[in-house]
């Protein structure tokens, strides 16, 4: 399941930044206070890092010409768990949306992805490992003869992309590529087929 703890994916959502700040913030939380100002204090902080912590994910300068609506089937392995997922990607006024669910139709994760920002979509909690499919997945989906202008960090090869140290996409077939993400993180992706 993708990770529901707030301080961990808050340290993990960008490498190591927040996790410092994180416990250095509850330390001085723990001089005498009124117990209620000290909880409400607590819980903003984890907000924020969540919120800033997630800020960092490499975005394109403009939205990637994509044939939408696009369903893809999304295969997440790590270590020796696997899980299947279906993701929807829209085109709205607003934006992108993405919406990742299990096999059973339950959602997992909803944003909305408007010129550089992410914004949360509906009701489900924030989903920091989500958010970071989906922007591997633009960089992904992004069309060669626009990679250069809308990633220009990027390095590519035939059958291969590169962001940063973050992310390297590998090819297999025509609209089928493997993400493989730090922390022994893998993506297989395939387009899900649309019924006639």
């Amino acid at each position: 399941m993708i990770n529901a703890n707030p301080v961990a994916a808050a340290a993990g959502c960008d490498g190591v930044r927040s996790g410092p700040i994180f416990l250095k913030a509850l330390r001085s939380l723990s001089q005498p206070a009124a117990a209620a100002t000290r909880i409400g204090v607590a819980l903003w902080m984890c907000l924020l890092l969540l919120l800033a912590g997630c800020t960092s994910l490499p975005l394109p300068r403009h939205t990637p010409t994509l044939d939408l609506p696009m369903q893809l089937h999304i295969q997440r392995e790590q270590a020796d768990q696997r899980q299947d997922w279906l993701l929807v990607i829209q085109q709205e006024e607003a934006g992108l949306r993405w919406s990742l669910m299990d096999p059973l139709g339950i959602p997992l994760a909803r944003q909305l992805l408007q010129g550089d920002n992410w914004h949360a979509d509906g009701l489900l909690p924030p989903n920091p490992e989500a958010r970071e499919l989906f922007a591997a997945l633009l960089f992904a989906l992004t069309p060669e003869a626009q990679l250069s202008d809308n990633y220009p960090q990027a390095k590519s090869e035939s059958d291969l992309r590169f962001m940063k140290q973050r992310w390297q996409v590998q090819y297999l077939q025509p609209r089928v590529f493997r993400i493989d993400m730090k922390g022994d993180l893998h993506y297989r992706i395939t387009p899900l087929e649309a019924a006639p």
